[in-house]
């Protein structure tokens, strides 16, 4: 029987701490045998965002902070043989694994074999097609395989198929499928040192380590379903270490300041044991592994993901120690047959723009100015008007919560105005507004911040598994 499986995990998030992953691949090095440090730094728009960011910089568009993550750690995992796999590739997953290349080039040692994970990227033209029929927005069959052409209606000329033409304009600025671990495990199984992946579902970060190293099949479903559970409860980084469930005098954790990233130690069978990085805070108990269990999670009996549906229906938690809690109980059914995409578009611009009061009378003036704006502001469209430190959680686009709560004695408030708007420079004008308040009042205004972003609107589909094959290639 196969040793059992160590994964780390050393971010949760785009931006998440770069200091996490050195306790976590100590600990791993200090317990020995098999182990893989991930890294799962892919939101929603994340992803939107590094599309964007490659666009405007064709070397961009992969994880910022892939050097600060990587740096500590990396030298020490390719000697000692921890295999460390990433979505960090983000929109550009060759990008990631030529600069991972150079990175350990410069710290010496051994060079890493390293091997991207693609096909989740359905942005260009020839996607599009697929998608809009997808979204419900293509009349007529779905399109033919092999191509981004729907198959030409019973009556029409299979000369002028219907829908977009090869090349049309439109208005997507990215779109991603959310592939499965087979690609993961596929190059551990060539042997990869560092996989880079784009858009892979959150879980398979952990099921491709342990479909490589136990070698189920890839229909063991109950393997899978609870391979798919411990990567579930690693995805989100110290949320499951007492993190995001700290809440003071109700859910007291110690030490948050240094709260340690948590490690699974996956079986031959798929079970997991959840602790976290030696001797740093936070905690692992019943309590936190069960909120990070249910997190998303929209039907117990059917989390669907691209490698199995997983079902927690009957799955028990044990403590098993300090910081040890063992998870079973989870079985799994046949994966779906379709996978999930994710279409942004844009839709516009995002204007902000922030100016402070304080001292006597400052609630009244930050209203006063709040006021002012809309004033000026007119018709050109929807303001949105916060008092932070007043009313900004509770409020609501059309400012009736502030309007109908009586005014105040706040002495520290800053005033927060938005606005969408279809185009730039329509936008910019509330930021030139909120800069006037310093001359044009009230008085006492300061701090003036304004921000100015294209928005962009998402939209999540389903597409034919088979239309989206996953592709390996290892980088030289």
């Amino acid at each position: 029987m196969s040793r059992p499986l160590l994964v780390g995990c050393a971010a949760g998030f785009s931006g998440d701490r770069t200091d996490a992953a050195r306790p976590v691949v100590d600990t791993l090095l200090a317990r020995g045998g098999p182990a893989c440090l991930i890294f799962e730094t892919l939101a929603e728009r994340t992803l939107a965002l590094a599309q964007q960011a490659r666009r405007a910089d064709p070397a961009a568009g992969y994880e910022p902070l892939l050097d600060e993550m990587l740096r500590p750690v990396l030298a020490d995992c390719v000697a000692q043989g921890v295999r460390i796999v990433g979505n960090f590739g983000a929109a550009h997953p060759r990008g990631a694994a030529r600069r991972i290349l150079a990175l350990a080039e410069e710290l010496g040692g051994r060079r890493p074999r390293v091997a991207v994970v693609e096909g989740d990227d359905l942005s260009d033209a020839r996607h599009h097609a697929l998608l809009l029929h997808a979204l419900g927005e293509a009349a007529g069959p779905a399109p033919e395989a092999g191509t981004g052409l729907p198959r030409p209606a019973a009556s029409a000329d299979p000369a002028h198929p219907t829908g977009p033409v090869p090349g049309e304009a439109i208005d997507i600025a990215s779109a991603n499928v959310y592939l499965g671990a087979e690609g993961i495990a596929q190059a551990l199984r060539a042997g990869a040192d560092i996989v880079v992946t784009g858009r892979v579902a959150d879980p398979s970060l952990t099921v491709g380590p342990a479909l490589a190293h136990f070698g189920w099949a890839d229909d063991d479903w109950d393997r899978l379903a609870r391979a798919t559970m411990a990567g579930h409860l690693l995805e989100c980084g110290a949320q499951v270490s007492g993190g995001y469930y700290a809440d003071p005098g109700f859910k007291d954790v110690p030490g948050l300041a240094r709260v340690g990233f948590p490690i699974a130690e996956v079986d031959a069978d798929g079970g997991c044991v959840i602790f976290k990085a030696d001797g740093t805070g936070g905690c692992v108990d019943e309590h936190t592994v069960k909120e990070q269990l249910l997190y998303e999670l929209h039907d117990p009996a059917a989390y669907l993901t691209p490698d199995v549906v997983a079902d927690i229906s009957a799955a028990t938690v044990e403590q098993l120690g300090p910081d040890r809690v063992r998870l079973s109980g989870v079985r799994g059914h046949p994966r779906p047959a379709t996978l999930k995409a994710l279409v942004f578009r844009r839709t516009g611009w995002l204007a902000e723009g922030e100016i402070s009061y304080a001292g006597p009378g400052a609630e009244a003036r930050a209203r006063l100015a709040a006021q002012v704006l809309r004033e000026r502001w007119g018709d050109a469209g929807a303001l949105r008007a916060d008092l932070i430190g007043v009313c900004s959680v509770f409020g609501d686009d059309a400012g009736h919560w502030l309007a109908a709560h009586a005014e105040g004695d706040a002495r520290d408030v800053r005033l927060r105005v938005a606005t969408r708007q279809p185009t730039r420079a329509a936008a910019e004008r509330l930021t030139r507004e909120v800069t006037a308040l310093y001359t044009c009042g009230p008085a006492g205004g300061g701090g003036v911040r304004t921000a100015l972003r294209e928005r962009l609107g998402s939209r999540a589909c389903l597409v034919p598994r088979e239309r989206v094959p996953t592709r390996v290639e290892f980088v030289s």
